[in-house]
Formats: C-alpha cells, sequence, structure tokens
C-alpha cells in the first residue's frame, strides 16, 4: 500500500482496543479511545480557527501526553505538526516559528513568559493553547487545552481529506546556526520506519491501516506477542524518540514520559519497572552513561525483567558502555544502535545483546546506504578510502524554504537521490563502517583533518573521563590545534593534559592527540549531542583566546 496516513492507523488501532494503554505519564494514563477522542476534539478547535490543509501546528512542550495527541491532531486534519526546541529563547523561537509559518502553537504553561514576549511579532499565528501545570496556569491570552481535549464531537475529517503527502516537519540544528525543517511526507516516513513491521521482531511491514486493528485484537486474544511499552527517555522534540514513537504506536503499543522534566536515571529505572516498560528510546552516552553508574550503585534494586530492547540514534555510544550495561539486563534485552539523522533514516545499525557482548558492535550498511566520494563516486569496501555516508529509498522532501540547503544535503548519485546529512566514513572489507563524524566539525591541524568523535571516543576510554568534546582552537603555527574538554570522574584524580594525550597517542596517530586541556561539563543539548558552539565558546574562554 502507498499513501500511508497515520491517523487512519491509529483510528484503526483506536477502534480495536479502545482500553489499551495509549500514553502513559507518572500516575496518568490515557487510553487509547481518550487519545483518540482527544485528537479529534483538538483537531475541530483547529480547524474551527480557521487552519486549512497544510497549516503548520507547532508543539512547544516537555514530554508528555499532550505532546502524541497534538501531533495526532495535526494528523488526523491534514495539518503539518512542527517539534520545537523547548531550550530556545525568544529570538530562536520567534524565527522557527515565522520560519515554518505556525498557525497554531500548543505549549506547557511555564513557557508562558517567552510566548508573551513573541507572540506580538508573529500575527499569523492563529491560535495559542497553553497545557497548564503545576504551578503555571493557563494565561488569559491562551486557550486552555484540557477544556479543548475534553470537548465531546465527530470524528475530525476535513472536507479535503488525508493523504501520503500529508507532512511532518522536524526542525533540527540551531548549534551551528538557525534550526532548518526537514519535510516529511508521512508515507515516505511511515515506510522508512517499517511500515508497522518490526525486524528485531520478525513481524511483517502492514498491508492496511484496518490490519493494524486487527493485529491490535489479535494481541488482546493472547495470539501475539504484544509491543509493550515504550519510555521516551529523549526527548519528543528531537527525531530519535519522536519517530520511535511514532513506530511503537503504529504497533499498536504505548509510549511513556518520565514524570519528571529533567532526565534522571534512578527515575528512569524506577519507571521501567513500575509500569513494565519493553523498550527505552535514548541518545547514547549522554544518557546511556548515567543509566549504567545508577545501576552499579544499586545492583539488583529494580526487576528490569520485562525489558527487551534499549534503542539510541543521532551520537555515538560506545561499546565499553554497552558492555557494562548488559551484565544487569536481561539476557534477551538487544541494545539496538541506529545510524541516522532526521534527513537520513536506516544508514546503518548495530545490535548487542548478551551473548556477544564482549565482541565489538560493527555499524552494517543498511540496505539503501553506500559510502560516495565528495564527487560521487562509490567508495570500495575494504579500500581504506574517506567517503559521505548516503541513503536512498524513502526520503524527506527537504528543507522548508531553503532550496540551496536542500540541494546540497538531497544529491544524485548514479542516477538516484540520496541523502547526504554529512557524515564521513570508511567501508570495511566485510560491510561494515567506521565512522569518522560530521565534515562540518573537522579540525584541520597543520593540513591533517581530525574527526573530533574519533578522539572523544580514545578520551572515554581512559578510566578517569566521564564525557568529552574535542573541539578546533586557534594555533598561530598549525592554523588550529586539538582542545579536550573534560568531564573527569569526581573520585578519581584528575587526569592531566600529558596523561590524556599518552593515552589518545596509543590509540590513534601522534597529530590526533589533544595540545590543550579545560576540565568542565560538556554541554549537551537535550537530545544527549554535543554543542559544537557552546563547547568552543567555553574552550576559547577558558584559554583566553580570541574566537
Amino acid at each position: 500500500m502507498t499513501g500511508w496516513s497515520y491517523a487512519d492507523v491509529w483510528e484503526a488501532i483506536a477502534g480495536a482496543v479502545p482500553n489499551r494503554p495509549a500514553l502513559v505519564q507518572g500516575p496518568r494514563m490515557v487510553s487509547w479511545g481518550d487519545f483518540d477522542a482527544h485528537a479529534d476534539a483538538l483537531a475541530r478547535r483547529l480547524l474551527q480557527a480557521g487552519l486549512v490543509r497544510e497549516s503548520k501546528v507547532a508543539a512547544f512542550l516537555y514530554n508528555s501526553p499532550e505532546y502524541l495527541e497534538t501531533y495526532y491532531a495535526a494528523f488526523k486534519a491534514g495539518f503539518v505538526p512542527v517539534n520545537t526546541n523547548y531550550r530556545y529563547g525568544a529570538h530562536e523561537l520567534t524565527y522557527l516559528f515565522d520560519n515554518a509559518d505556525a498557525e497554531a502553537v500548543v505549549f506547557h504553561a511555564g513557557f508562558a513568559p517567552v510566548v508573551d514576549a513573541i507572540r506580538a511579532g508573529l500575527p499569523q499565528v492563529k491560535l495559542w493553547i497553553a497545557v497548564a501545570q503545576p504551578g503555571h496556569a493557563v494565561p488569559p491570552w491562551a486557550e486552555d487545552y484540557e477544556h479543548i481535549a475534553s470537548q465531546p464531537g465527530p470524528r475530525a475529517l476535513p472536507t479535503w481529506g488525508r493523504s501520503g503527502d500529508d507532512m511532518l516537519f522536524l526542525y533540527t540544528g540551531g548549534t551551528t546556526g538557525m534550526p532548518k525543517g526537514v519535510m516529511w511526507r508521512q508515507d515516505d516516513l511511515f515506510n522508512v520506519l517499517g511500515a508497522g513491521g518490526d525486524l528485531l521482531a520478525g513481524l511483517a511491514p502492514l498491508s492496511s491501516p484496518a490490519e493494524a486493528g486487527e493485529r491490535a485484537l489479535a494481541v488482546e486474544r493472547g495470539e501475539a506477542p504484544a509491543r509493550g511499552i515504550m519510555l521516551a527517555a529523549a526527548p519528543l522534540m528531537h527525531g530519535t524518540a519522536q519517530f520511535t514513537a511514532l513506530g511503537v504506536l503504529t504497533g499498536g503499543g504505548g509510549v511513556a514520559a518520565l514524570p519528571s522534566h529533567r532526565f534522571n536515571a534512578v527515575e528512569l529505572w524506577s519507571e521501567v519497572e513500575r509500569i513494565g516498560a519493553s523498550s527505552i528510546a535514548i541518545v547514547g552516552q549522554a544518557f546511556a552513561q548515567p543509566m549504567l553508574e545508577a545501576l552499579e550503585a544499586n545492583p539488583g534494586r529494580w526487576d528490569l525483567s520485562g525489558l527487551r530492547r534499549i534503542g539510541s540514534s543521532g551520537t555515538v555510544w560506545n561499546h565499553e558502555n554497552k558492555q557494562a550495561l548488559l551484565k544487569h539486563l536481561p539476557k534477551d534485552c538487544v541494545l539496538y544502535d541506529s545510524l541516522g539523522s532526521s534527513e537520513a533514516v536506516g544508514i546503518g545499525a548495530s545490535a548487542s545483546n548478551a551473548e556477544d557482548a564482549a565482541q565489538t558492535a560493527k555499524f552494517m550498511v543498511g540496505l539503501n546506504a553506500a559510502v560516495f566520494s565528495e564527487d560521487g563516486r562509490r567508495v570500495e569496501p575494504g579500500s581504506g578510502e574517506r567517503g559521505l555516508i548516503a541513503t536512498s529509498g524513502f526520503l524527506p522532501m527537504g528543507y522548508y524554504k531553503d532550496p540551496e540547503k536542500s540541494a546540497r544535503t538531497f544529491r544524485v548519485f548514479e542516477g538516484r537521490r540520496w541523502s547526504v546529512p554529512g557524515d564521513f566514513a570508511t567501508v570495511e572489507a566485510d560491510g561494515a563502517m567506521k565512522l569518522l563524524g560530521r565534515g562540518s566539525q573537522v579540525i584541520n591541524t597543520g593540513g591533517e583533518k581530525v574527526f573530533p568523535e574519533e578522539v572523544e571516543e580514545a578520551l572515554k576510554r581512559h578510566p578517569a573521563v566521564r564525557d568529552a568534546v574535542v573541539v578546533g582552537v586557534p594555533d598561530a603555527r598549525f592554523g588550529e590545534r586539538i582542545c579536550a574538554v573534560v568531564d573527569a570522574d569526581p573520585s578519581l584524580e584528575p587526569p592531566t593534559l600529558e596523561e590524556l594525550s599518552r593515552h589518545v597517542r596509543g590509540e590513534l596517530a601522534d597529530y590526533k592527540a589533544p595540545r590543550e586541556l579545560v576540565l568542565a561539563p560538556v554541554a549537551r543539548a537535550p537530545n544527549g549531542k554535543v554543542d559544537y558552539k557552546a563547547s568552543r565558546a567555553l574552550a576559547l574562554d577558558a584559554l583566553k583566546l580570541p574566537a
């Protein structure tokens, strides 16, 4: 089938299993029936406000049931949901809402002061809807989300119908420039995320929306395994947790959010036990390291017997952490590490479990992925040649209102359209990729190109290093020199520059060893990715160097 719409699939599931949990946060549980009814009510209100097909609806929300209800409402009415980074300030928010042409904004009431400061400059926004929070009431200039969502009424069916061409915008970036909106057709996104299938579970893709309801009923009858509840530890405003949530819901499962708005590993493991979560969505080391530390500090505290998968994407998740985590998890729990980005899903993946914990998990090239030289020539496996990672197949339409950036990222090689997000790699003889990192962060020191991620991973293998980021700082002789910003283990003696440089030289070429050291926490975005812009500014300030 082509022309998939998420609303059609989710409505079939809600009709089949209305009492099954769909959304969970702390003591709150939203059933599939209520999930569907709340989304219908919100969609009706947006239609009453004058939104039309392809109108943009921004979700300026922490992880919560309202986040996914807002997306479901947009899908029902043929609107375009737009994610919003809740760390943005007034200038960035104004840019995003204006660039996205947002006509409605759903926001947590705690954000009311910054929204109030910018709303006069956003006359295209027809409707501001606030989700009340403890200590934060709905402001008088906004409508109350709970009141809207509780209104009974008919199914929200827009006169223009639904289509696989209806879109979702995923805004990405912002650490090296203003964010850009990746335009995903629902049909392309649905298919690239597995079309309701699950390769690890041996479940085939859906053939129709009705089949999603039939599968949900089969689970109720005990004729098929349940998809279970996925705990979104990473923010839904970023692609990793958001796309994972879409896939879980399409499989008839449920999505849980942590009760707190700040990640806490002890709270996470307590929630996994309380709700019997079957999977967790994280983003690499920033989440995995405190998760490991909590388990090691509290051996046997939590019953994790229902956990079957921890999935990560978007940044490095090192092998040593995976090995250590697997010692605390059920034998059949899989650590699934996906290589991809907002613009390129399914480039490669690795899977680790207790049986292969001693082996180094490799990223195997995906079915529609390849590595190309910068002039568009396919890199041969085993050649050692460095190239750009690319993927084809189901791809985004491009970046919203930015044809130049679209042309740079979405390129034609071998007569096919490819997404080339800018990551470099070599391909080993067995088809595995050795990741080098994002080309935009490459440090040029004396003519030698150094990929920060490679050095960062070497640094993290030092016992006194909890986290690390590598940036280039000005050098009169070599143009740039390597600076390591290191978050040291407080229980150990702080490492010295000489010690860390010697450690890196034991694994990598001499020119890749750091020449400067700053001991400080690593700046990361809420999704766990390194904020290189902030990290470089911190290093320059600490070393008293000019920008």
